[in-house]
């Protein structure tokens, strides 16, 4: 029996957190939400995902604050995270690639279908699962 592949999404648009929810676990993935950026280090803490999809713009903790908390977490180094959010690169924080907090990919959501974010998100995921067997 293989391993589900466990996504985290922190997504404060409950229409769109369930949106992305339904699409992956059609493809199945085992999926938790978060809709604020405090909870989603909670939910992150203790359901260590595969992989993390991060909206920026939330209120109360922003993305980038949540990501600076996830990584201070054991084993919080190890989690990917992408980026999925409405802001272009060019008004993202500088904090992303200054702060050394590790993104894998930057995603606009209104860019991209979601069956489009499934497949960017299985991209590394399938680098890093074929990296981990051959280890």
């Amino acid at each position: 029996m293989t391993q589900t592949t466990k996504i985290a999404i922190i997504e404060d648009d409950s229409t769109i957190a369930q949106m992305y929810r339904m699409k992956f676990q059609s493809e199945g993935f085992d999926v938790e939400v978060a809709y604020d950026g405090a909870s989603g280090v909670e939910m992150v803490s203790k359901h260590m995902p595969d992989m993390l999809l991060l909206d920026l713009q939330m209120p109360e903790m922003n993305g980038v604050e949540a990501l600076k908390r996830i990584r201070q977490l054991p084993k919080g180094q190890m989690v990917p995270v992408i980026i999925l959010t409405n802001l272009g690169r060019q008004e993202a924080p500088n904090d992303l690639s200054h702060l050394g907090i590790g993104v894998d990919d930057y995603i606009v959501k209104a860019d991209l279908t979601p069956r489009q974010v499934v497949d960017q998100v299985k991209q590394p995921l399938g680098t890093r699962r074929s990296k981990a067997k051959s280890e």
